[in-house]
């Protein structure tokens, strides 16, 4: 008789790859807990024993997909390499946000953001503790002596998610033609 190998212990820690893994190519949907607890191997019970809520659930989801996505962005801004500009930053992250290996982020961001305007619990704390993360790292990235990284994080963002909501209806060229006649892109 072979001795078997034991399972390691559930967490939160080992729950949250396995979850992300399948909202990101299945989305939340209405953010049920079946489907959920069948992609970890676990069942809802468990689900919500790890994560106290639903909504808890959602959030901590939501924050870790957003520390994926944040490290996405990390490997396209070179360790330690700041954009000379803030026009290079913004092209960077839209020429990221493009990428199709970034698309089911995207999709994902868009079903958070809907999911949040029609009250769904849970998605507007995740999407709001989204942006906050998303606005940290944008001013940790600000090119060095930018004269106020903060408020350039808050009007990059705003237009970021602009151009990428007029990519996600169709309009990616629109976009970027808007951006770089206001000179927020290189020409």
């Amino acid at each position: 008789m072979k001795p078997s190998a034991k399972k390691p212990p559930m967490s939160k820690e080992s729950l949250l790859p396995l979850l992300t893994e399948h909202v990101l190519v299945h989305g939340l949907g209405q953010a049920s807990l079946r489907p959920l607890a069948q992609a970890a191997g676990t069942s809802d019970r468990m689900l919500l024993y790890h994560f106290g809520t639903k909504e808890r659930l959602i959030i901590d989801l939501l924050s870790h997909v957003a520390g994926l996505y944040a490290a996405g962005l990390d490997a396209v801004l070179a360790e330690g390499e700041r954009p000379a500009t803030r026009q290079a930053l913004m092209a960077r992250i839209l020429e990221q946000n493009a990428d199709p290996a970034f698309q089911p982020f995207m999709q994902l961001w868009w079903e958070i953001v809907g999911g949040a305007a029609r009250g769904l619990p849970g998605f507007l704390p995740a999407a709001e503790a989204m942006v906050g993360e998303l606005l940290v790292w944008l001013e940790g990235h600000m090119p060095a002596g930018d004269p106020d990284p903060a408020g350039a994080a808050r009007f990059m963002l705003t237009v970021i998610e602009g151009a990428m909501m007029l990519a996600a209806v169709g309009h990616r060229d629109t976009a970027l033609q808007g951006l770089l006649a206001g000179g927020l892109l290189p020409s």
